[in-house]
């Protein structure tokens, strides 16, 4: 190799320590022994070490400790056999160890100098981690570890709150935040709430409340209902800065939205104090993050949803199985004063008319009381038919205004093409009614009560639960094979509600007013209303900003069902009526074979449906005879039976051996018991408990006169 003419005064040698120290590769010349002779530049910056440090150190310290003894082996191996490495010459992911125990992926290349006759080996060592492909491999890598332990925590976490402390942090640390933050919409949709956050602002501390107009940082992201990024706050135009972020230096943010089935429901933002932070791969781990964030608040707010159902429906079957026995012993009460009136030494007496009386009035309250716990346990019997919304809520604001504090003002606002609703219209008035009853004592020293009715283009997702749960039957569907329905609210610009009390507003006899002045049983009359009629019911209350109660209800079918023929009521019963009396509580039997006695019936009694069997069957049996008992016009028979037979088994199988016997069946629960097999098909009449003596003859009309 010829020798190349260099310019004067310039030797060989200083080319070389030139072309060593100028290399943009570190180069680290190791002797036999493992020690570092030379080291340029290029390697003291990749590695952390000021010039010099290198020099006469073991080449051991630049290896990470998991694999020093391992590295040792093979730098002995390869001294008995040196061979030339190229960059990328082998599999492994090689790692070098920085002066401050950090690590750094690198390639390494060897040129071993034995065959010129020299004990050294030359290292050429790179640094990869700045190339943008692997930049970003190792972003990306980062990005997803930090995922899977968001998603970990999300799993296995069963406290929202929990979740929702970790995630500022874990967005912070995996984009390099100066701050991360989490709000959510408050229930009005009119604020949001800071409820979580690290490197958190003093004049953003959780629980602060801020606007959600489109001119706050927050509120912008709610609009836009997408992600957001600020390159530069100096020069943002969209919606007004902070102060506050200013002044803490903070220069640019990226935010997206949280959403709850396609519903935002709040926002989660970095901001950082350098210009340009955030890009597309920033924004998409966001996004993710945000996604998950979403999905677990979702599950924590369906599970609630879920928890206090069915603590809700425990409670309704406990009640509903209360009133039951409560209206037996009301039959018996107000079958014995009814009595008890007609007796001539009542009559006759002047005072005992009056205790009578008044008694007859308080056991008509009760009854009252249990229609009303019939109705939170959804076993109360209505008639539902179509309403129009606009001209009850029109008639109830007019009876209001007379009635309430004058200081009250009562505002309508029904759409004009607010469709009717399915439902029972006297329950319905009672429900608004209840409503706008809480309304009033929310607001004593007066404010505003406003009535709303439209139809409801979409459901919200939080009634969205109850209305499947319900099972609609017999409403209007939408086009896209669902149900129509019209969204009822009341609001009031009271004292509103804390959490814990929304929480529990719909229980039955929870209550938060004074000894006396109320049951605790409006609310939860109106959630079992609603819940019958094949609809729901919200609440969306914060205190000190009033409350809104909203009520959806099923639309009736548009094609208008053809109307039953009025069937002639009888007012007097025929003298020697027959009727097979089947009750299983002796006392309310005894009662109703007093009513009928006094209707001038024949009476035949039994205390279960299979002793009614029996008499029927040896009837039917002794046809041949002559002289054999007629069978009954009528039977009249309690529903539950104790643990024998129903008394809607009872009449189906009566009615097929016997169909010229009339049916007529009694309940302390309600209609819901009818339509708990086949027969129910045969609609029954049903007479509630407790009835008169007047009731037991209309029912008893009716039935004959079909």
């Amino acid at each position: 190799m010829s020798t190349p003419d260099w310019p004067a005064g310039i030797s060989e040698s200083a080319i070389f320590r030139a072309l060593f120290a100028a290399s943009p590769d570190g180069l680290v010349l190791v002797d036999d022994a493992g020690v570092i002779r030379l080291a340029n530049p290029t390697a003291e910056t990749l590695l952390g070490y000021s010039p010099d440090e290198l020099v006469g150190s073991s080449i051991e310290m630049l290896v990470p400790d998991s694999i020093r003894p391992r590295h040792a082996e093979y730098r002995e191996a390869y001294g008995k056999a040196p061979r030339s490495r190229p960059m990328g010459g082998t599999t492994m992911d090689l790692v070098a160890r920085r002066k401050d125990g950090s690590e750094t992926m690198v390639e390494i290349a060897l040129s071993p100098l034995q065959p010129l006759g020299l004990p050294y080996v030359m290292a050429s060592i790179r640094g990869v981690a700045e190339y943008p492909r692997v930049r970003q491999a190792l972003q990306r890598a980062r990005y997803s570890e930090h995922l899977a332990q968001l998603g970990r925590i999300a799993v296995d976490s069963l406290d929202p709150q929990e979740v929702l402390r970790q995630v500022p942090s874990l967005a912070a640390q995996a984009l390099e935040a100066d701050l991360a933050i989490v709000f959510l919409i408050e229930p009005g949709r009119t604020a949001l709430r800071v409820v979580g956050g690290v490197g958190l602002l003093d004049e953003e501390p959780v629980g602060m409340l801020v606007p959600t107009r489109p001119d706050t940082p927050q509120g912008f992201v709610l609009a836009q209902g997408g992600p957001v990024v600020v390159e530069d706050y100096a020069t943002e135009t969209r919606f007004a800065v902070p102060e506050s972020y200013r002044q803490a230096g903070l220069v640019s943010a990226l935010a997206v939205p949280l959403s709850d089935r396609g519903r935002p429901v709040g926002t989660l933002a970095v901001r950082s104090r350098q210009a340009r932070r955030f890009g597309d791969a920033e924004l998409r781990f966001l996004e993710s993050v945000a996604n998950l964030l979403g999905t677990c608040l979702q599950r924590a707010q369906t599970e609630e949803a879920l928890h206090h159902s069915q603590r809700l429906e425990t409670v309704g079957q406990l009640t509903g199985g209360i009133a039951h026995d409560f209206n037996n012993l009301l039959t018996v009460i107000q079958g014995n004063l009814q009595v008890l009136a007609d007796l001539p030494a009542v009559t006759e007496d002047g005072f005992a008319p009056q205790l009578v009386a008044a008694a007859t009035r308080a056991s008509r309250r009760g009854a009252e009381l249990t229609g009303k716990l019939l109705a939170f346990s959804r076993r109360q019997m209505l008639q539902p038919a179509s309403v129009d919304v606009g001209a009850m809520i029109r008639s109830l604001a007019d009876m209001l205004r007379r009635t309430l504090d004058q200081r009250i003002r009562i505002r309508i606002e029904v759409a004009a093409d607010c469709p009717d609703v399915l439902a029972d219209p006297a329950q319905l008035e009672s429900a608004l009614l209840n409503i706008a009853i809480n309304a009033r004592d929310a607001m004593p020293d007066g404010g505003t009560l406003v009535f709303e009715a439209a139809p409801l283009a979409a459901i919200p997702p939080e009634l969205l639960r109850e209305l499947e749960e319900g099972g609609p039957n017999d409403v209007e569907p939408m086009p896209s094979g669902g149900t129509r329905y019209v969204r009822i609210a009341i609001s009031d610009s009271g004292s509103g509600m804390p959490e814990e009390v929304k929480e529990r507003a719909f229980e039955p006899f929870f209550t938060t007013k004074q000894a006396g002045r109320g049951t605790g049983l409006g609310l939860s009359t109106v959630y079992g209303f609603a819940r019958q009629s094949s609809g729901a019911v919200g609440i969306d209350s914060t205190a000190g900003r009033g409350t809104t109660l909203t009520l959806v209800l099923p639309q009736p079918p548009r094609a208008p069902a053809v109307a039953e023929p009025v069937e002639p009521q009888a007012d007097v019963l025929t003298a020697g009526l027959r009727v097979l009396l089947v009750e299983d509580d002796a006392e309310v039997r005894a009662v109703a074979r007093r009513f009928l006695s006094d209707l001038r019936c024949v009476v035949v009694a039994c205390a279960s449906g299979e002793e009614a069997m029996r008499y029927l069957e040896d009837l039917a049996a002794g046809a041949d005879h002559a002289e054999r008992d007629p069978l009954p016009h009528l039977l009249l028979s309690d529903i539950a039976l104790g643990a024998g037979m129903r008394g809607t088994e009872l009449a189906s199988r009566v009615h097929g051996a016997w169909p010229e016997i009339a049916v007529l069946l009694m309940s302390g629960f309600s209609v819901e018991l009818l339509s708990s097999g086949p027969e129910a098909a045969l609609g029954w009449e049903l007479l509630p408990k407790p009835y008169t003596r007047a009731d037991l003859a209309a029912a008893i009309g009716r039935v004959l006169a079909r």
